[in-house]
């Protein structure tokens, strides 16, 4: 990894866009724009409820953290491209940029400081969750093909679906679960990878699955598409619940973190919109959890 030092933030801080509250089965949903954004996403979250995500203005992306009420956009120094798609408790985050060829590269911002990260001999690296241990799991591609990695304690491992001809890894857990996708015969299945065994996810009768997010007990979050509409999900203990956004044309469920708290885009009159989705349910003691 090559370190880059005496780097800033670009701090814009702004009142949350909050459009529209529904009420959803479970939870009630909120929506998230970056004040003047034609388009915003919201990729991650902590369990103290930082967002971190991706927001377009004047045909340029860029990171943002919406912490409270505050937005932080988060643009890596000289890059073309930036977006921010993880954050551990810390709030440690973790994203992609371009440089100025066009080339993609991962990040750690820690404390103000950017690190980039390549995967070594690798043509891109994208990085892509990181959990309370510092661990990063990401892309990258060699020789044309796609696979994921685990970069832990300085160390690279290379994250590959037995069989598949393409592999992404997303999300990670404190205990090291790691999800993701892969692509066999054609077909974008989701895959968990606990210790060494996969385990291939599949939403019933969709033609595509992906796994996105995973919280500490294992809850984990992506997204399907059947009969050519796009849904969100959540897997819990073997269940599947679908997410949809009220009157969204397609929803996307990109992360969740210990409360049951999920993130995510919708898109609803030809915009794209960042969502929250505060659950509302009872531990084992009745007491309420999330908010």
């Amino acid at each position: 990894m090559r370190r880059h030092v005496a780097i800033y933030l670009l701090a814009l801080s702004f009142v949350l866009g909050v459009i529209s509250r529904a009420l959803a089965e479970r939870g009630t949903f909120t929506t998230i724009d970056f004040p003047g954004a034609s388009s915003t996403a919201a990729a991650a979250i902590n369990p103290r409820g930082d967002i971190v995500g991706q927001y377009f203005m004047g045909g340029v992306s860029h990171g943002f953290l919406l912490s409270g009420d505050d937005f932080t956009s988060i643009d890596f120094p000289g890059a073309s491209f930036t977006s921010a798609e993880g954050i551990d408790p810390r709030g440690d985050i973790v994203g992609n940029h371009d440089d100025a060829d066009g080339r993609r590269h991962g990040y750690l911002l820690s404390h103000g400081t950017f690190t980039t990260i390549d995967f070594p001999g690798a043509s891109l690296t994208s990085a892509l969750g990181i959990n309370a241990r510092g661990d990063i799991v990401g892309r990258y591609v060699s020789a044309g093909v796609s696979h994921g990695y685990l970069l832990s304690h300085g160390r690279f491992t290379t994250i590959d679906f037995p069989g598949a001809s393409f592999t992404h890894s997303r999300g990670i857990n404190p205990r090291g679960d790691i999800t993701g996708y892969y692509i066999s015969a054609g077909v974008t299945h989701g895959y968990l990878l606990s210790g060494d065994e996969y385990t291939s996810i599949d939403f019933p009768d969709s033609s595509l699955t992906i796994t996105w997010g995973i919280n500490p007990r294992g809850d984990i979050v992506g997204y399907s598409i059947s009969v050519g509409v796009t849904h969100g999900f959540l897997l819990r203990e073997e269940e599947f619940t679908s997410i949809d956004f009220p009157g969204a044309s397609l929803t996307i469920a990109l992360g969740i973190n210990p409360r049951g708290e999920i993130v995510g885009l919708y898109d609803q009159a030809s915009m794209r919109h960042g969502f929250l989705l505060s659950r509302h349910e009872r531990d084992e003691d009745g007491d309420d959890v999330g908010h």
